[in-house]
């Protein structure tokens, strides 16, 4: 086998590969002697197949098995010994497609090289940190709304109108075609106006009824109602109001406490002061991260694999095409050229990407079975009651695992950086961490 450099011009690299008629032969006559004790043929013993016939019988279909054996083989040895690591999967390709049993085979590879990675001394890096308390504001505000989440209804005053945000208690009867329908019918049913939990048409009919009132609601079931025998029909409800309650915020005392398990007020609020306080240190280091991350931008500078920065390119000029066109679901809106804004920021992805994969690499951080179980679990919750299905779609999913274990890599690598740095860490007002993270945002 023969390995030939055709091209080494910065980080790109081309080889041809020659891999002989005789090295060929040799792997599927190896192959062939492996398995000849377990061939049984009609008239021979089990393993008394002469070898001439098992290469007649099986030698076409072992050689093109031997063919990629060679080349996988000629590659893995290369990079063992150039010590390169292909940025993406090599390009291979066969030179000589006129080839047939008997000639050598031509390959060509070719790929980019990742580039070596500069050592740095974490201890020369100088970043702030952010640190905000929970005062008593914060925490009444967060109090108040959750008192108006809360909420109940009292009646309003009798002859009252029934506003958006009340809560009607109704009667009714749906009927299409004059006729009374399955299901359409209820007692004492509790319906706030603007809950949009009734037919499109229906909540907005009741808006200025008065407790005692009778009203024939006229509405259309949408086309795509789950009832295939009531989509798409016209019904009238007759209602009967009984009465007309307006919102009242829950008040604010051990009872709100309560309902939401904790065990009194001041409980309560030691745990909105915590989540509150929890909230922002999120927040904060977000703007740590990106100072941090700055810190080492300028601090390296090495050559960057094109078709990386290409790659990503395209994709931050995708992204912020459908940012900017959020009615635009698909993708057949054309090729979206990358500007030099877009090819900068890519630069800028790259280069971090590979520094903080080489720092991890060499920290030996990796991300554990229990921190990509929690990954899961936490972004199926997005999903209620499909939280199986989308655990069982990750795990038999390699790319979306990658996709998903990717963050939490960098997180840790951060974190192992940030201890050896020097964080000094600035007590801020709330109004201060929003506004950092709001130029977060605009960078």
């Amino acid at each position: 086998m023969q390995v030939t450099e055709k091209q080494n011009e910065g980080l790109k690299r081309a080889y041809a590969i020659t891999v002989t008629a005789d090295e060929l032969d040799a792997k599927v006559n190896e192959k062939l002697t492996e398995a000849q004790p377990e061939i049984e043929m009609k008239g021979f013993r089990k393993g008394k197949v002469p070898m001439a016939l098992l290469k007649k019988q099986f030698g076409e279909r072992l050689l093109g098995e031997s063919m990629q054996e060679a080349i996988d083989g000629a590659m893995n040895e290369h990079f063992e010994q150039t010590g390169d690591r292909p940025a993406a999967q090599p390009e291979v390709k066969m030179t000589n497609e006129e080839w047939k049993a008997g000639d050598d085979v031509h390959v060509e590879m070719s790929y980019e090289a990742l580039p070596d990675v500069p050592d740095l001394d974490y201890s020369q890096i100088e970043v702030g940190k952010m640190t905000v308390k929970a005062d008593d504001a914060a925490v009444d505000d967060a109090l108040k709304s959750l008192a108006e989440n809360a909420q109940d209804f009292e009646d309003r005053a009798e002859g009252e109108a029934a506003q958006d945000g009340d809560q009607v208690v109704i009667d009714f009867v749906g009927k299409i075609d004059g006729e009374a329908f399955e299901g359409g019918a209820a007692e004492d049913y509790p319906l706030t106006l603007g809950s949009n939990s009734f037919i499109p048409g229906f909540e907005e009919q009741l808006t200025g009824v008065k407790a005692g009132d009778e009203k024939a609601v006229e509405v259309k079931f949408p086309e795509e109602y789950g009832a295939e025998n009531l989509a798409g029909k016209d019904a009238v409800f007759d209602v009967t109001v009984k009465a007309v309650k307006a919102p009242k915020a829950a008040e604010v005392d051990d009872e709100l406490a309560k309902k939401y398990g904790a065990e009194d007020l001041e409980s309560l609020k030691g745990q909105i002061r915590e989540r509150l306080e929890a909230e922002y240190a999120g927040a904060a280091r977000q703007v740590m991260k990106r100072n941090l991350l700055d810190k080492l931008d300028e601090m390296v500078s090495f050559e960057l694999p094109p078709s990386l920065v290409e790659a990503e390119a395209k994709q931050i000029a995708h992204q912020l095409y459908h940012d900017e066109h959020p009615d635009d679901h698909g993708h057949d809106h054309g090729e979206i050229e990358p500007t030099d804004e877009h090819k900068k920021l890519a630069e800028r992805r790259v280069r971090l990407g590979l520094l903080l994969a080489e720092l991890g690499q060499k920290a030996e951080i990796e991300v554990t079975d229990a921190e990509m179980t929690q990954a899961i679990m936490n972004q199926a919750r997005q999903y209620p009651g499909q939280e199986r299905a989308f655990f069982d779609f990750v795990r038999q999913n390699p790319q979306m695992q990658q996709q998903m274990r990717a963050p939490i890599f960098e997180d840790k690598v951060i974190d192992h950086i940030a201890e050896q740095a020097t964080v000094t860490e600035t007590e801020v007002t709330k109004e201060e961490l929003e506004k950092a993270v709001e130029q977060l945002d605009e960078e």
